[in-house]
């Protein structure tokens, strides 16, 4: 949606505001305001943006209080290159559930995420439930396509999708799914999917989905993981995942050859006491080409009771080179409505024996101000040094509002 379709919308949504007043529905949401500057990596120049978010939620519409609104959508202006003003609505549909207590029904432009697949379309999805153990989920409308500024989906392109999962059982998740896309009519994606997980002896949790390419009769993603938690606070987790790329059937990239990608993972979080936790893992990465090996270690400290630090380091070699890098990041509660935040990073990278060691360093700080339960300054500035930018400042300030 372009910048005429946000402010229309946001008009629109100002005469809600106003209906609110007259009748019995309740208003939440949050107004943020931000100032936010960055070098654009494509053109190298420097942005100072000025953006406006809202995110709104209409409740109580209806005396059953079945029916709500949501919405969310920013304007922003570059105010130092005049790029002109840029609207994106991300979200605005109506929501009705539990029609004749079994069916859900949601309106308008949504985010809807299936095993098989996730779109953002102008269009419908309809949930039927309370009809036994398995639930039904139909969704279909207009694929909704961003690119850096603007909409740019085209006539013809469409998302529809199927699912069914299991209702209201208390340790089990499973869903099966189709997702279809078209782009400008000609069929793009295909794809079956299926995600669940499994509870057993209140310690141990067994999860995967999977996502197959009808197209390319490939699979594309599989995950496969198990969770261990003999105590409270201890967790063990291993996880075997693998993905073949898989690109949509009209792009040209289609035709090019691909290497399948998988890794192993095995990590352990354990919260020794109120003061003291450590982490840590081992990744086993095959590109295909060639394979590489990633740890990484982290220790919480918490020295007093509003202070919160965090150390971390991680090694890698292999394929991608090596490196070896090292971070601290702490959160600390100055007063009851102020906390800051700041950290470091220091990485040293080797990408090739042809390359010397490449350096790179980031660092930064931010607060967050809370005037009262409804308003809130939050800022927060970092620069990266590295073979690209001997500095490269960024920074967002926000002024946000709860209502």
């Amino acid at each position: 949606m372009g910048k005429h379709g946000i402010l229309r919308t946001l008009a629109c949504s100002a005469v809600l505001l106003s209906a609110a007043s007259a009748w019995s529905i309740e208003l939440h949401g949050r107004s943020s305001t931000q100032l936010e500057w960055y070098n654009n990596y494509f053109d190298n120049n420097k942005q100072v943006e000025l953006g406006q978010y809202l995110n709104i939620s209409l409740t109580k519409i209806d005396p059953a209080g079945k029916l709500s609104l949501e919405g969310y959508g920013r304007l922003t202006q570059d105010i130092r290159n005049g790029e002109g003003l840029q609207g994106r609505l991300y979200y605005l549909y109506a929501d009705y559930h539990d029609l004749f207590n079994k069916v859900d029904i949601r309106l308008g432009r949504q985010f809807v995420n299936y095993s098989a697949g996730s779109a953002l379309i102008d269009g419908a999805k309809i949930d039927l439930k309370n009809i036994g153990p398995v639930a039904l989920s139909v969704m279909g409308g207009r694929n909704v396509i961003y690119d850096l500024y603007n909409e740019r989906t085209h006539e013809g392109d469409y998302a529809l999708g199927v699912s069914a999962y299991l209702y209201n059982l208390q340790n089990t998740d499973l869903e099966l799914s189709w997702f279809h896309k078209l782009i400008k009519d000609d069929v793009a994606q295909d794809i079956l999917g299926a995600s669940g997980k499994q509870y057993l002896f209140n310690s141990l949790k067994l999860y995967g989905n999977t996502r197959y390419d009808l197209a390319s009769e490939v699979f594309g993603e599989v995950l496969a993981g198990v969770s261990w938690f003999p105590l409270d606070n201890l967790i063990f987790t291993t996880e075997w995942y693998q993905s073949y790329p898989t690109f949509d059937a009209t792009s040209i990239y289609s035709v090019f050859a691909v290497d399948r990608y998988q890794e192993w993972v095995v990590k352990a979080d354990y919260r020794i006491n109120k003061m003291f936790s450590v982490n840590g893992g081992y990744t086993r990465q095959d590109y295909g080409e060639g394979t590489s090996d990633v740890v990484e270690l982290g220790v919480g400290v918490r020295p007093i009771e509003p202070l919160r630090i965090h150390l971390n380091y991680d090694y890698v070699s292999g394929y991608d080179g090596k490196r070896n890098g090292a971070g601290i990041d702490a959160d600390y509660d100055l007063l009851h409505n102020l906390q800051l935040a700041a950290g470091y990073r220091y990485d040293v990278d080797k990408y090739d024996a042809t390359t010397g060691e490449v350096v790179g360093r980031s660092y930064y700080g931010g607060a967050t101000y809370k005037l009262n339960k409804k308003m809130s300054f939050s800022g927060r500035i970092e620069n990266n040094v590295n073979s690209f930018y001997k500095e490269d400042w960024r920074g967002r300030v926000a002024f946000n509002l709860d209502f």
